[in-house]
């Protein structure tokens, strides 16, 4: 049965960013449909699972582990399982990004919850 979930139905509460998760509505894959004004990203942190980001606009510095990139619109970038990573949007305009988990939840850890 074909199914479209609308934006408003999973927009993040006041924010422009949208968190679908799969298993809410019969699929293998979970995504962040990220709109970050400049200066904006997560802090660190992981899953136990890949995750993979494709830029659609604008430029994100991403830090995958020991790491540092700069992804820019059509880039295609990608973490291991566990391991510590975050972005933040180091272009002149708004980051448009799909940051999309290889599982149908979302399971998460912040690397400022460590050693809690």
């Amino acid at each position: 049965m074909a199914a479209v979930i609308p934006a408003d139905e999973i927009r993040i509460p006041g924010s422009r960013t949208l968190r679908f998760e799969g298993r809410d509505h019969g699929s293998g894959v979970s995504f962040f449909l990220v709109t970050n004004a400049p200066g904006k990203g997560p802090d660190l942190h992981r899953h136990p699972y890949s995750e993979t980001w494709s830029v659609l606009e604008g430029e994100a510095t991403i830090r995958i582990g020991d790491d540092t990139v700069v992804a820019r619109a059509g880039d295609t970038a990608v973490v291991r399982p566990d391991v510590w990573h975050g972005f933040t949007n180091t272009g002149a305009g708004t980051l448009r990004m799909m940051c999309i988990h290889a599982s149908d939840t979302m399971t998460q850890q912040m690397k400022s919850e460590e050693n809690l």
